[in-house]
């Protein structure tokens, strides 16, 4: 249940008024009903006490069409047209039936009148239907909700239905016979139900409609007495009483009991809330809402008091009491507007014209008096409530609007913008960035004179839309805080003279500084600009939108934004914003720009400086401070980041004079970083080999062998001099690092990892240069090896030499080096293998045995050889090359087990011979077992390939004993056949 508390919302404004003192003998009114005739006139109707029937015009459109409050309705929009006086008895209705032009009209004396709508012809009274307390007009929503009576009655169940003696007696003469004004339904009759009415008369519930002027019975329902009010919608008529409401089914007559009323309460008051398609149930001071099927829908409305007259206004239930009028809300249940007539009595009657026009016009009649008055259009309402600075209340009134389909979804974003303007200028920056981020109509543009002065750049794309003119012209948002401020100090002293002003009390009891409103308003206007960016813009708005979103980053020092925005793909104008990040030292930012422009060379010179001249230390980022937090050292520099931004620059450009000119620079801080420009695979054109390794410094080694390494492994190249430079630089890396660890060695120092093995963490490389430089030698055919050999000559790389003479094809010098001078019995063994001649480990066995230099025979390599292969060797030719001063038990057991191989393979041969000759007799045998064969022919034996009788004729027989003739034997097929499957030829 909602609570009713006043607002201060003007809804509707008074219209005109008429004094009706002159034209009804000082009647009070009673009854009041109008109907729109067109856009320039309604017609009023009046009911009075004394029966009389007062006709005016109103001309709605003659009225001022702004909205001035508090001002006094005047009488020159009302004219009065005719009076009829039809009886002594009060008007207790009165019916508009605009699709026939006719009035309806009840008198408290129980009879019914029709008219036309103008009173130009005589009331006809329809005298037999009498007794009539309440009378109700059906409300149709559509077809599928409600019946057609006409098919669910017939003329035998109106009839069987008629309890009065007069209905007996017209359906005895037969159906349709007029009496009175009053026809019963014929069965083939049309009923439209455009103008079907439910009578109470007594305790029965009569169905009528009007067709051609004259009322035809539809149906007739036992009901109840002391009906007060009565309402019909669709197949539901809902009635009245002192003991509470009722629901009856016009279909099926039945009723049931919706919920009954206290003992002591005001009488009982339906309304028809057409636009809902509800009915509203009064309940003393309380109003329910229920649905067609009388259950409860949508809460209640709790009014003041008791209300004498309920209608109906839009969103808005409209009660009278006392001279005083108010409009409720339907969802709300809020009281917006409360108004009172004066000092002249209460108003007992209220019309609108919610069910036959556009629900803009409200009529209120008091005792002598009508008021008009006319709905404040939607957007009077919502600036009214702008300039008592009620945004809260604007924005739910627009929003109601929206939903109830009385304004668009565009006009909601125009009133959020406007809005969002006022509050600007009120000094309140977070909420006006809020309602302009609801707006979608709001182009970003709009705030860009906030921002920067006109004239500017963007100054013609800025839309010349005041909205309603509330708020000033845009000026820069300096402009702004001072004009607020200014404003501020005058309220304040005002207040102190005691005048109210419309300041906010919060700014009055602690006024903001100036640095704190400026740089809350910048903060705001850039979470807007940056919700706009992902908006669909135009290019022009794109860049404004950008350049300005950087103006706002630099003065609020959001250096890392200003970077973001730099560096990412953006719409900024590099000649608005470059001198201004240049002369506030953020050439960091500047560089991205450049770079994100394509001006390649104007960011590398930046990042040149920056790696040169770099004077604020370490960089330091998130990621870095919490390395320094759990204690790393390895703390990005700087330079580092020069150059890191540079090369990433590089990566993408195909400028191979550009490229080269700031290699230097980027190798003396970081190799790798080097090494990933010149092998970057994101340009489109590859850089010339030649001019990059000239323009390699010599002092770079590892970058050009790194370079190299590429050319070769991933380029694919076979160019020789690539590959003999790439194999005399390793070797000459490989003899330097040799030589400065033998050098520590004969020292007794203990060098690092990276000395020591020719690499470590500085290095490009991820294994030490002479295990790279082995790999190469092996794996590659093209490079000169005579000339690697001229480089690594005196040096003790003697495995690089042995790979080397193994190219040039010296076997020899190569297991000279495996066997002496390294000792790699395995290694020369293998080689041996390779050879793949016995004379080679012949060979290796003197080289073992008769050592060169004075070193004393390797006994021990040499059992080793004559254990994996000495029953390959000749052993005459191993005992002839063994030396007297081998031990004799070392000699005993290599040889011995070398005869016992030998003799083994001698007799494994021998089986194997006579296994093969046992083979071979077995075949023998089984061919000549076949050839033996024998087969009787006789004069009946026929060729089983060609059917001939074979008589005394030649024949041959197949294993498979298949007899054919020679003649037919002696084909090709059969040829082969006798050499394959030893054919017998007889």
């Amino acid at each position: 249940m909602a609570e009713s508390r006043p607002k201060s919302r003007t809804l509707v404004e008074p219209l005109s008024q008429f004094d009706l003192s002159h034209y009804s003998r000082s009647s009070p009114i009673r009854s009041l009903s109008i109907s729109p005739i067109s856009d320039c006139q309604v017609l009023i109707y009046i009911g009075t006490q004394s029966g009389s029937l007062i006709l005016l015009s109103l001309d709605p459109t003659a009225a001022t069409t702004l909205h001035v409050p508090n001002t006094t309705p005047s009488q020159q929009h009302v004219s009065f047209l005719k009076t009829v006086s039809v009886a002594d008895s009060p008007v207790e209705s009165i019916f508009v039936l605009d699709d026939v032009g006719k009035v309806l009209l009840l008198f408290c004396d129980q009879c019914l009148f029709l008219t036309d709508s103008l009173l130009t012809q005589p009331l006809k009274k329809l005298g037999f239907l009498k007794g009539i307390s309440v009378i109700a007009k059906r409300i149709r929503t559509s077809d599928s909700e409600s019946t057609n009576l006409l098919e669910n009655n017939s003329v035998s169940s109106l009839a069987n239905a008629s309890t009065s003696t007069g209905q007996r007696l017209l359906q005895k003469f037969g159906s349709g016979i007029k009496a009175n004004g009053v026809k019963v339904k014929e069965e083939e009759q049309h009923c439209r139900g455009d103008n079907v009415f439910a009578v109470i008369i007594g305790k029965r519930l009569v169905l009528i409609e009007l067709v051609n002027g004259s009322f035809v019975i539809l149906k007739e329902i036992q009901c109840m007495d002391g009906v007060k009010t009565m309402v019909w919608l669709n197949d539901s008529i809902i009635v009245g009483t002192v003991n509470g409401y009722s629901l009856f089914s016009c279909v099926t007559g039945q009723s049931g009991v919706i919920f009954t009323l206290p003992d002591v309460s005001c009488p009982p008051m339906l309304k028809l809330l057409s636009k809902e398609q509800k009915v509203l149930l009064l309940v003393d001071n309380v109003g329910v809402f229920v649905d067609a099927h009388g259950q409860p829908v949508g809460g209640s409305l709790v009014f003041r008091k008791s209300p004498d007259a309920v209608g109906e206004l839009s969103m808005y239930v409209v009660v009278l009491r006392g001279g005083k009028m108010e409009l409720y809300h339907k969802k709300s249940g809020i009281c917006v507007q409360a108004v009172t007539f004066g000092g002249e009595g209460g108003g007992q009657c209220i019309a609108t014209d919610e069910e036959c026009g556009a629900g803009k016009l409200l009529v209120v009649a008091t005792p002598t008096k009508v008021i008009c008055y006319q709905k404040v259009p939607s957007e009077e309402q919502i600036k009214d409530l702008l300039r008592k600075k009620d945004f809260k209340e604007a924005i739910s009134l627009a929003e109601e609007l929206e939903c109830e389909g009385e304004m668009a979804k565009e006009m909601l974003s125009f009133v959020h913008a406007q809005i969002g303007f006022l509050l600007l200028f009120d000094l309140h920056f977070e909420e006006a960035v809020d309602h302009f981020l609801h707006s979608e109509t709001m182009q970003p543009s709009e705030v860009f004179p906030f921002i920067m002065r006109d004239p500017n750049r963007w100054s013609l794309l800025v839309p010349r839309n005041r909205y309603w003119g509330l708020h000033p012209p845009p000026v820069p948002v300096e402009d702004v805080v001072d004009n607020g401020l200014m404003a501020i100090q005058r309220a304040i002293f005002l207040r102190k003279a005691g005048v109210e002003t419309a300041v906010d009390d919060g700014f009055l009891s602690n006024p903001p500084s100036r640095a704190e409103l400026l740089e809350l308003a910048i903060r705001n206007i850039t979470r807007y600009l940056e919700v706009s960016r992902k908006k669909e813009l135009t290019i022009l708005v794109k860049e404004g939108v950008d350049t300005l979103l950087m103006y706002l980053y630099r003065a609020l020092n959001r250096v890392h934004d200003m970077e973001n925005l730099a560096s990412s793909e953006n719409s900024c104008i590099v000649e608005e914003l470059e001198t201004l990040l240049d002369e506030s030292g953020h050439l960091r930012t500047l560089a991205f720009l450049y770079a994100s422009k394509g001006m390649s060379s104007k960011a590398l010179a930046i990042w040149r400086v920056l790696a040169r001249n770099y004077s604020s230390g370490l960089w330091k980022d998130p990621a870095v401070e919490n390395d320094l937090l759990d204690g790393c050292a390895d703390v990005m520099s700087g330079r580092e980041v020069a150059a890191t931004e540079a090369s990433k620059i590089l990566e993408e450009s195909s400028d191979e004079d550009l490229i080269l000119q700031h290699l230097g620079w980027i190798a003396d801080i970081n190799a790798v970083l080097a090494v990933k420009v010149l092998t970057s695979e994101k340009r489109i054109n590859q850089l010339s080999p030649d001019k990059v390794i000239a323009a390699i410094d010599s002092k770079k080694v590892e970058i050009l062998q790194r370079y190299l390494q590429w050319l070769i492994e991933d380029q694919d190249s076979d160019d020789t001099q690539f590959h003999t430079l790439y194999a005399l630089s390793l070797a000459k890396s490989a003899i330097e690092a040799f030589e400065e660890e033998s050098g520590s060695k004969a020292f007794g120092t203990q060098m690092g990892e990276t000395r020591s093995s020719g690499y470590g963490k500085n290095s490009i490389f991820q294994c030490p240069v002479q295990e790279r430089l082995q790999i190469f030698l092996q794996s590659s055919d093209l490079y000169d090896p005579e000339d690697v050999l001229d480089l690594i000559e005196g040096s003790e790389l003697w495995l690089e030499k042995a790979i080397l003479y193994r190219k040039l094809g010296q076997e020899t010098l190569v297991l000279q080096i495996l066997a002496l001078k390294l000792e790699d019995s395995e290694a020369a063994e293998q080689y041996c293998a390779e050879i793949g001649r016995p004379d080679a480990y012949m060979q290796l066995l003197d080289m073992y045995l008769d050592s060169q230099d004075g070193k004393e025979p390797m006994f021990k390599a040499a059992v080793r050889l004559l254990h994996n292969h000495g029953e390959s060797l000749d052993p005459l030719q191993v005992l002839e090359t063994l030396s007297p001063d081998m031990p004799l038990q070392l000699a005993s057991d290599t040889i011995l087990r070398m005869l016992r191989a030998r003799l083994h393979h001698h007799r494994q041969g021998q089986i194997v011979h006579n296994l093969s000759r046992a083979v071979d007799i077995d075949a023998r045998l089984a061919r000549l077992e076949e050839r033996s064969r024998h087969v009787q022919i006789n004069d009946e034996s026929l060729c089983d390939s060609c059917h001939a009788r074979l008589g005394t004729k030649l024949f041959a027989m197949y294993p498979d004993d298949t007899i054919v003739c020679y003649k037919f034997a002696k084909g090709t097929e059969v040829k082969n056949c006798i050499l394959e499957s030893n054919i017998i030829i007889s």
